[in-house]
């Protein structure tokens, strides 16, 4: 028996394809909406008033304590319960955008935590506001600081995406358990979905590592005498 069959392979294609394409969108928007998102947690935690700062803290301990495929199932499933129905799509990005916020915004916090203190002082001492100094001065070096961290949960997040079949997303894996349902070529279309994954991921990756280097390059640069 052959197990991979390069005609089912080649026929269904064009559906895997299609689903790849969701994948990818599903990817791009939260990412999106997340990183937005996660700077505003991070300064509320670390700037904000003490009410919002406890609000914030226990959002991410929420969050980073429970299983996205928890979080998934509770928006799709759960809310409808208590009158709040949301479709497959807008429920997995809502359900990603707040998973992924909250580990994203220690990232940010991290990254502001490292920049030193006197360049705070500094930026005082010249006049400048806090919302200026924090803009011009402290965020630009700490997104420096954490673009390998924020590229690794983009390909984490590109990947995670495969949980949102267990609300019907068509995104690629579903799509593949669909035709595998009615063929039962699983090592085939298995196969295929984990090439399309890594066609996409190392890619992903190694532009992360050319911003990482152009990054740290720009900023040898920038503090040379």
């Amino acid at each position: 028996m052959e197990l991979f069959n390069i005609e089912v392979a080649i026929a269904n294609l064009g559906p895997l394809l299609a689903g790849l394409l969701m994948t990818v969108e599903l990817t791009i928007v939260v990412i999106v909406l997340s990183l937005v998102f996660a700077l505003f947690v991070a300064l509320g935690r670390m700037y904000g008033p003490t009410p919002l700062r406890w609000l914030v803290a226990s959002y991410v301990e929420v969050m980073r304590g429970t299983p996205l495929l928890l979080q998934l199932i509770y928006f799709y499933y759960v809310l409808p319960e208590i009158g709040i129905k949301l479709d497959n799509f807008t429920a997995s990005v809502l359900a990603l955008t707040l998973n992924y916020s909250a580990y994203i915004s220690e990232v940010y916090r991290s990254g502001i935590q490292a920049i030193a203190k006197g360049q705070s002082d500094a930026a005082a001492a010249l006049g400048m506001t806090f919302a200026l100094a924090l803009r011009r001065i402290i965020l630009p070096q700490a997104i420096r600081i954490v673009i390998p961290a924020l590229g690794n949960f983009l390909i984490s997040l590109f990947k995670d995406t495969a949980l949102c079949s267990v609300v019907s997303v068509h995104e690629v894996l579903f799509t593949a358990q669909i035709i595998a349902a009615r063929n039962f070529q699983y090592f085939t279309l298995y196969t295929v979905i984990a090439a399309l994954y890594f066609a996409v991921s190392f890619p992903a990756a190694r532009l992360v590592a050319y911003l990482e280097r152009i990054t740290r390059r720009g900023y040898r640069r920038r503090r040379a005498p």
